[in-house]
């Protein structure tokens, strides 16, 4: 049984993420990607380890903001408990009726009910919906995956030491022959990110595509993206896009770090057009996202760094130069992978059939 990894220790590498919400259109490539690769398997129809949710919203699974966990005081909290139909998904659709039962032009398709909640909800059930009202409605996507958290509390809540943190790259990972499913990571995870295979009995999440890592792959969810906005990388590495954006640059920040767990997942914050006012004239002074929604999200910090991009946007547009903006058009898409830039149609395959990664750009 594999021990809970210290945050203290001084050896540990981690490795990290950063996602330009500037540039993130919803198309859900990452998500697919991720659900093809490793969710195909019995018990796992209704899990997406990566999502990417309309903001506003009440996301995945539903009001997941409002379910506690993280630490306080420095020592975990027990939120709540996601059920099966906070989740939603993982339906099965009547295909047959609209298809082939002779009704297309008086049903639509839909997804079969169960009577147990679960079609009440889905990954991304309110897409495109956000908040604030005509004219000046907005919204942004936000991709999400486990945090990979430099102290995870879902380790810590674990009764058995069936999840860990891993010393050479700092990725939290489960001995599934060791999780009972007792389901206190689920509790305690403030992002909310842990499923529960009812199947199998016993809790899954997101493994920051180690097998690829260790092969020199980046994760599927960044190199699926075709937006360019998904930076992986290790923390440390003072040279590389990943360090410069959250510890050099500070345009890169964490989603809800008063939890406490010191997310290594980023987001640099989206930036807004200006509101209208009622004659549709432009108000100058007002961006159309409420600067509090976004403090609400990334903290305080997160409008230094607004700051920060609006004046690196200025400074090109005077004819200047800005390494910020290089950095984030990504004119390199190789340039997002850090050290993990193998392709992976080079590696030997295994002789098994495996799940293959879909749509590559090679």
């Amino acid at each position: 049984m594999t021990s809970v990894m210290k945050p203290e220790a001084g050896d540990m590498r981690q490795v990290a993420m950063v996602f330009d919400l500037n540039k993130c259109m919803g198309c859900q490539a990452c998500s697919v990607g991720c659900k093809v690769l490793w969710t195909q398997e019995e018990g796992e129809d209704h899990m997406w380890w990566m999502t990417v949710n309309t903001q506003p919203g009440k996301g995945t699974p539903k009001d997941w903001e409002e379910m506690g966990g993280g630490l306080r005081d420095g020592k975990p909290v027990a939120g709540h408990q996601p059920r099966r139909e906070e989740f939603g998904g993982g339906w099965d659709f009547n295909y047959q009726e609209v298809f082939y039962g002779g009704k297309g032009n008086s049903v639509h398709l839909k997804p079969i009910e169960t009577g147990d909640g679960t079609t009440q909800w889905g990954m991304n059930w309110d897409e495109d919906q956000g908040g604030g009202e005509y004219p000046n409605a907005y919204y942004f996507y936000l991709p999400r995956l486990c945090n990979h958290c430099t102290r995870p509390v879902c380790a810590e809540a674990c009764p058995t030491g069936a999840m860990y943190k891993r010393r050479e790259d700092g990725i939290v990972l489960r001995n599934e022959d060791a999780c009972q499913g007792f389901r206190f990571c689920m509790e305690a995870c403030p992002y909310k990110k842990i499923y529960f295979n009812y199947a199998r009995h016993v809790s899954q999440h997101c493994i920051m595509c180690f097998p690829r890592l260790e092969e020199g792959v980046a994760p599927v969810c960044a190199r699926q993206c075709p937006g360019r906005l998904a930076f992986v990388g290790y923390l440390d590495d003072e040279e590389g896009p990943i360090h410069k954006l959250v510890n050099e640059w500070g345009v890169a920040l964490p989603l809800h770090a008063e939890y406490g767990t010191g997310p290594n997942i980023f987001y640099v914050p989206p930036l807004a057009p200006y509101r209208l006012n009622d004659d549709m004239s432009i108000d100058y002074e007002t961006p159309r996202i409420p600067p509090e929604y976004l403090e609400s999200l990334f903290g305080p910090k997160v409008h230094s760094a607004l700051d920060t991009i609006q004046q690196e946007l200025s400074k090109v547009r005077d004819g200047g130069h800005s390494e910020i903006l290089e950095t984030l058009i990504v004119y390199h898409w190789l340039d997002l992978f850090g050290p993990f830039t193998t392709d992976p149609a080079t590696l030997e395959r295994p002789p098994e059939s495996v799940p293959v990664e879909i749509g590559s750009k090679d």
